[in-house]
Formats: C-alpha cells, structure tokens, sequence
C-alpha cells in the first residue's frame, strides 16, 4: 500500500491511487478516478479529478483546479492559483461532458503563477511558462512564453534558465554545462 500524507482536512475520494511519498495539503480533494504518482505534492485549496492521471515528481502550489482532461507527466510544476480549462464554450446549461478535450503537460513544464491554459493544449517537455500568460496554442519544448496571448519570446534550458547563444547558434547552461544550439527554428539538445 502506497504512504502518502493527507492533510485531516482533505479529502480523498474512493479509487484513487497516490504514490509513496506524496503530500495532499490543507483543504485540498482528490477525486474518483484519478491517479497520481510518487513525491508530488499539492497545496492548499486544490481540486484534482475527477478521472485525472499525474506523474511522480509534480509540486502543484495552492488555489489549483486540476480537471478531467488534464494529464501532467513527470517534474511538471504548477504556479498558485494557475487555471486549466476543459470545454470551449462552456454554458451553465448545457451539458458538454462529451466534448472534453485533452490537455497535456510534458515532463518538466514549469507554468507560473496565474497561467491560464486553454483546453485542448500540448505543452512541450520543459517549456516555462511566465506568470499571467494565456495559452491558447501548442507550446513547444524548451519554449519560454509570456504574454496575453502567450509569445515565444526565446529558449530555455532543461533547468528553466534563459539561453544566449554565440555567434555558432551555441548556448550553454552553466547550471550543468548542457549544450544547445536552434536548427530549423527547434530547440536541439547537443549534451
């Protein structure tokens, strides 16, 4: 059996399967369906579920709703109080259960402090979000994006620190002396 902490004011819901190590914070719910991996952690005043699947290794910060339709890999990080929506048009009205649609976190996205994210979107392996910024379109890997509607406005390495490149189109990290270089206006990883 998984050991994970829960705060006594939260709630976890029947079928829900929380990996070892991870930490579910004051006033948070958990719904039926969802699973979530190993050393994850959730802070107060979240909402995740129903039927939603989390990685190992994601800090989801406080005041976050994470909904059907929402899938996050592995290290993704979530700013406070950041949105995901899963309809287009939502009406209070009409039913639209039937027209979720999928979004996707890669594995080491990091979103900021009051993101939104349009429903239906892919977010590439690393990409760092800035706070505030609206996604309504596909971000690519290693991008970082600001703005209402967001912008790539250049890259960032695997550690989330903005990349200068030399005049050989060569930027690298000195948090771990990783190498990159953009061929084809994509981010390639050299090291």
């Amino acid at each position: 059996m998984a050991k994970y902490f829960s705060h006594k004011s939260s709630y976890i819901d029947e079928n829900v399967l929380i990996g070892d190590n991870t930490k579910v914070w004051h006033f948070s719910h958990v719904l039926s369906g969802t699973k979530i991996g190993n050393n994850c952690s959730f802070g107060q005043n979240c909402v995740i579920g129903p039927n939603v699947t989390i990685g190992s290794g994601v800090k989801v910060q406080n005041n976050i709703s994470i909904y059907e339709g929402v899938e996050i890999e592995d290290d993704v990080f979530l700013g406070p109080s950041m949105v995901f929506t899963n309809v287009i048009n939502p009406r209070s009205f009409i039913v639209r259960r039937e027209e979720l649609k999928k979004t996707l976190l890669k594995k080491g996205s990091s979103i900021g402090a009051n993101v939104t994210v349009i429903c239906g979107i892919n977010v590439g392996e690393y990409a760092l979000i800035g706070s505030g910024a609206v996604i309504n379109k596909d971000v690519r890997p290693y991008s970082l994006m600001v703005g209402v509607p967001a912008k790539q406005i250049g890259w960032v390495s695997k550690a989330g620190n903005t990349l200068v490149f030399n005049d050989d189109n060569i930027a690298i990290d000195t948090f771990d002396n990783s190498t990159y270089r953009v061929v084809n206006d994509n981010l390639e990883v050299l090291s």
